[in-house]
């Protein structure tokens, strides 16, 4: 199975791909991953990656690439990937069908996980983060015992900046303006499936596993 997840900020991308990846004996495969693992380990990518990142810049598309299309080929990632972050915009698309191409294999589907703005909003601005150890806790689905205050080790509790309603529906602009066309793109290649991932975590899992059980590769 050669998948993409793709969905907007607050979908549960990082879980379900985790879960799917796992029930399909695949790598995960996530841009935050290869970027960490790239800077702890010095690599030349790491290096030039992390002159960005010090600097609050986005890291540029021909460093991501690069590390993508070696992580691609791997060994564990042969047979089959899901990858989580990548790509975000059509031109980043063609990217992938090209090196997917050069060792004669085509992705199988594209998981769109799909999510309401107001949904997305309330998951994401309900989140408070332990300053001390960094758990997060929701006002809603996961509240500590004593507000504002972690359960794990009695650290304060606070409300990310990125977590506020303001900027969550900047970053869904941003989602929209990016992503909605690389959406299409998949669309009229007939790789794309819809997935509705609202309701428990449980149920968006199983979700996803019943809708790409009729593509999955026979073993």
């Amino acid at each position: 199975m050669r998948l993409v997840l793709v969905g907007p900020p607050g979908a549960g991308k990082g879980t379900q791909a985790q879960f799917i990846a796992e029930h399909h004996s695949v790598p995960k495969i996530s841009t935050g991953d290869i970027f960490r693992a790239n800077v702890s380990q010095g690599t030349p990518l790491g290096l030039k990656a992390k002159a960005y990142m010090d600097r609050g810049d986005l890291v540029p598309d021909d460093v991501t690439i690069d590390m993508v299309g070696l992580r691609l080929s791997e060994d564990d990632a042969k047979h089959g990937f899901l990858l989580d972050g990548f790509p975000r915009t059509v031109p980043q698309a063609h990217v992938l069908d090209d090196l997917l191409a050069e060792v004669g294999v085509k992705l199988d589907v594209v998981l769109e996980l799909v999510v309401e703005n107001d949904e997305v909003i309330r998951r994401l601005s309900g989140r408070r983060t332990c300053r001390t150890c960094n758990h997060i806790w929701h006002v809603d689905f996961d509240p500590p015992a004593v507000e504002g205050i972690c359960d794990l080790d009695g650290g304060a509790l606070y409300h990310r900046d990125d977590d506020q309603p303001e900027t969550i529906a900047n970053r869904l602009e941003v989602y929209a303006s990016d992503t909605a066309p690389l959406i299409n793109y998949y669309a009229e290649r007939g790789l794309l499936i819809g997935l509705d991932a609202t309701g428990p975590v449980d149920d968006v899992t199983q979700r996803a596993i019943d809708a790409l059980r009729p593509l999955q590769h026979d073993q």
